[in-house]
């Protein structure tokens, strides 16, 4: 039976791709749990999700990459062999004849030994703009593949973002009556989901909240995840539910009408496989990855963006909103972004890493 090490971890946008494939893995070609392991760190998202799928995980040094001279960065040289070291033992220990890589602390180091190890290599890169780990790693091997367009990995292969199969292909799917009413919703009403990711976006928020009463007297009504770093909103007219966190976030995107969210890239890929009318406010810290995330779903007319900055009640009223109130407008973007959705990213990445392994061995 083959084996095989998946490396990433960090960030539910790098853990969650990783388990999907490890899904896929068992679903399509027979791998049990213990054909596979994950090396990732102990301080990541991983470190929780990955032992409660049922997986081995191993733990190597957090190395976020220096960026600028001090006392830690004249360091990082030598605790980066040390990760190397250490990845190396874990896939001599495992018998790794493949590592699938999704980018994130974990990758770098793993990526160095299997290409000392002669391991095969396959890389999936969930954002637009690629991470450090994922461009190294891309020197190392061919089989390249991608969430979205992105320029940093030239021969790069789309295939869409790799989500759970009780995602993509729900054995029942969810009508938007029924999710709204698991919500307290009015089955009926037009639905605006808000959501600025897990840990929620404060000045999202803050414009919502102040723009419920509009949206709630128009014949709406509004579904906020504020994230788990913010207050739920006290004293709201009916029609108004908000949550901490989700955990149902398929029903959460099944009662949407539209939504408003950050553009992390496996936000931008759910929605478009969804194929929901978007208005995306990306997070304005970083690189300027979720811009690029959501840019095919703006070229296409699925999605509107608007800066962080703009993103201010005066603002929105007078933009925003208008559109939201435009049936025509909505049915064009829903239309629009019924193109953009790739349900078997998570199979297409499964065959690759077999595939490698074949090449390998002939």
């Amino acid at each position: 039976m083959t084996r095989v090490v998946l490396a990433g971890g960090g960030t539910a946008g790098h853990v969650n791709p990783l388990l999907a494939v490890a899904e896929a893995l068992q679903a399509q070609y027979g791998l049990k749990p213990s054909d596979m392991t994950v090396i990732g760190t102990a301080e990541g998202l991983e470190s929780r999700l990955v032992p409660e799928a049922g997986l081995s995980l191993h733990t190597i040094a957090r190395l976020p990459l220096p960026r600028k001279l001090s006392l830690r960065a004249l360091s990082f040289g030598p605790r980066f062999l040390g990760a190397v070291f250490r990845s190396w033992r874990i896939l001599g220990r495992h018998q790794a004849e493949v590592v699938a890589g999704f980018g994130g602390y974990a990758c770098a180091p793993v990526y160095v030994a299997a290409w000392l190890r002669k391991t095969p290599i396959v890389i999936h890169e969930a954002n637009a703009v690629a991470g450090f780990a994922n461009r190294l790693g891309a020197r190392f091997t061919r089989h390249v593949l991608t969430a979205f367009t992105t320029p940093g990995l030239p021969g790069a292969r789309i295939i869409g973002m790799p989500m759970a199969r009780a995602m993509t292909h729900p054995p029942h799917k969810p009508s938007a009556s029924a999710a709204r009413s698991y919500f307290g919703l009015s089955p009926r009403k037009k639905t605006l989901v808000v959501t600025g990711g897990s840990q929620g976006a404060r000045n999202i928020n803050t414009t919502v909240t102040a723009l419920v009463p509009t949206v709630i007297s128009a014949g709406w009504q509004v579904l906020h995840i504020v994230g788990g770093k913010n207050p739920v909103p006290e004293d709201m007219p009916p029609g108004y539910v908000g949550l901490s966190y989700c955990d149902r976030m398929d029903l959460v995107f099944a009662a949407a009408t539209a939504v408003i969210s950050r553009a992390g890239s496996a936000t931008v890929s759910e929605i478009q496989m969804l194929s929901i009318p978007a208005i995306f406010v990306p997070y304005p810290v970083g690189n300027g990855e979720q811009e690029k995330n959501a840019a095919d779903s703006f070229a296409s007319g699925a999605a509107v963006l608007v800066r962080d900055a703009d993103f201010t009640p005066e603002n929105v009223a007078v933009t925003v909103w208008p559109l939201l109130q435009d049936e025509a407008a909505l049915k064009r973007m829903k239309s629009a972004a019924s193109g953009l959705g790739r349900r078997d990213a998570a199979q297409h990445m499964a065959q690759t890493v077999m595939d490698s392994v074949q090449k390998a061995q002939r």
